[in-house]
């Protein structure tokens, strides 16, 4: 009989419950009541994951492993060690009872051979779920009170305020230090010009145009994306908070915390829990308005109540003309041909009429071009039926006339940075699994209750984790973007030379067009197009 060990620590350390105390205990339980010997167990370790989600690397080799047959029995130190989450925890005695595998838990004493067994692992689950929801519950309540008073509390301030302290007296003669919004001038008057064009165009994709074209750009200097300009749009931290506004938001069910008497036609809005937080994602999303905390602020409103409101009247109506990326049913290189000149992706534009061929006629157009009407790129357009069989022959005489040089020194380069990207971006990962926790932690310091002066010092310790965690985002996007197509640690030669076959036997034929996409994917890392000239570079080597 074979036995699976598996442990898992949220941060590194050599305290307490450690990874090393966990399988040791394992271990010994075994030997003691399942008569096993040192030999017939299979160790797996997460150190530095949280349980929030069972998306850890030794978790899955597990129930790989598990699925296969390698072990009998999985042993655990405690519950959560596996997951703090009922349906996961669920899901995963399902798996094990499909496999043949048992479970045992040496802190609850815990074994799945028996119904009464089973029954008080799922009641020992459910407790702990309720327990944090409770705790979570708590803090929304805590933050709703803060929410009251209209203070900044931390974070990514919007575009057109900045962060300023206050200092205010207490009873007891005490300074105390809050924050509140204040308007930078120039950012702000950007976010006016917003409102102002969105109305006027009333479509988000012809504002992204116009502040292209007219070079107006985030307060980071970059191109506005139509996801940040609906984001802003539907801020209601800019709307001046008046009577007008107050019934708008109560029509729609938001959760206002602040009475009608507050509503001055002075000060803006003060929204928490807008967005879904979402660390896999690079941009969060909205929750529906009904979730979001709403207070009057103590910053002042900068967008007319009825402007913000037929704004909103305005995103709601073109919900069903939301704009989506043109898709062509026989382009293969969308996502990998960019041009060379403003670096933008091009993407493929149908017109109407046919070829010798008999197939439909496209072009791959430059995205900036047509963004800001040839004023930021003017590249030449590109005949996308010709582009597509020219890189499919060059691919072909790749595999017959050029593989050697894959042999070339800066080729396997490429190939070692890639392998160790991989490892880096599973450090990024850790360290943001320990920022969430750490937040938690916070929270949860907050939630019980804290004098004015440890608030202040924890919500500047948020603000500093807030902004690291983003970095690290940023970072990991970045590299994920660099590595697209490189799998981690899967990236070899013989990959790549079997990739590379593909183009050449009857496989190719009788792929659809997004399985095309894909292996183009999986050898190229991108193809130039400089009006004149095309480029094809794979991993780490340069091909004209």
């Amino acid at each position: 009989m074979k036995a699976a060990i598996y442990s898992r620590k949220s941060k590194y350390t050599g305290k307490g419950e450690s990874i090393e105390n966990q399988i040791q205990l394992c271990k010994e339980y075994g030997l003691k009541y399942l008569e096993m010997s040192k030999e017939d167990f299979i160790v797996y370790e997460d150190e530095g994951f949280s349980g929030g989600n069972t998306k850890r690397p030794q978790f899955q080799k597990m129930l790989k492993d598990a699925k296969e047959r390698k072990f009998n029995i999985l042993i655990c130190y405690r519950l959560d060690r596996i997951s703090r989450n009922v349906s996961d925890f669920s899901n995963l005695i399902n798996d094990l009872n499909r496999y043949s595998v048992d479970f045992v838990s040496i802190r609850e004493q815990f074994d799945t051979t028996t119904p009464m067994g089973r029954a008080m692992m799922y009641i020992a689950s459910v407790f702990s779920q309720l327990e944090r929801e409770t705790i979570a519950e708590r803090i929304r309540d805590n933050m709703i009170e803060l929410a009251k008073t209209g203070r900044w509390l931390g974070g990514i301030t919007p575009t057109g305020f900045q962060s300023e302290a206050i200092i205010k007296v207490d009873s007891g003669g005490k300074e105390r230090k809050m924050f509140k919004l204040s308007v930078v001038e120039e950012e702000i008057n950007v976010v006016k010009l917003i409102y102002n064009k969105y109305i006027e165009l009333k479509s988000i994709t012809k504002v992204e145009k116009y502040l292209i074209i007219n070079k107006i750009n985030t307060k980071n200097g970059l191109d506005f994306q139509r996801y940040s300009l609906k984001f802003l749009l539907g801020n209601p931290v800019y709307a001046v908070a008046d009577k007008n506004m107050y019934e708008y938001l109560i029509s729609k069910n938001y959760e206002v915390y602040s009475e009608l008497k507050d509503f001055n036609g002075i000060h803006g809005l003060i929204a928490y829990n807008k967005t879904c937080q979402n660390k896999e994602q690079s941009i969060n999303r909205f929750r529906n308005s009904s979730e979001w905390i709403i207070a009057v602020g103590k910053h002042q409103g900068v967008i007319p109540s009825d402007i913000w409101i037929e704004a909103q009247n305005l995103l709601e109506q073109n919900k069903s003309k939301a704009y989506r990326k043109v898709k062509s049913n026989q382009s293969i290189l969308s996502g990998v041909l960019r041009c060379a000149y403003c670096g933008s992706y091009m993407r493929p534009k149908a017109v109407q009429r046919k070829n010798s061929d008999g197939e439909q006629v496209f072009y791959y157009l430059c995205e900036m071009k047509e963004k800001s009407k040839k004023t930021r790129c003017n590249v030449s357009n590109i005949n996308g039926n010709v582009l597509d069989k020219l890189i499919i022959n060059e691919l072909k005489k790749i595999i017959k006339e050029k593989f050697p040089l894959f042999q070339d020194m800066n080729f396997k380069k490429t190939l070692i940075e890639c392998n160790y990207m991989g490892s880096e971006n599973e450090l990024i990962e850790k360290k943001i699994s320990e920022i969430d926790l750490s937040i938690m932690n916070i929270m949860s310091s907050i939630e019980k209750g804290q004098p004015e002066s440890v608030l202040e010092i924890m919500y500047k310790r948020m603000e500093k984790l807030d902004k690291e965690k983003k970095d690290l985002n940023k970072r990991l996007s970045q590299a994920n973007s660099v590595g697209k197509n490189s799998k981690s640690n899967s990236i070899n030669m013989e990959f790549i030379y079997k990739s590379l076959c593909s183009f050449n036997d009857s496989s190719w034929e009788l792929m659809n067009v997004e399985d095309k996409r894909n292996l183009i994917k999986s050898v190229v890392d991108k193809i130039l197009w400089d009006g004149k000239k095309i480029d094809m570079l794979l991993l780490g080597s340069e091909i004209s």
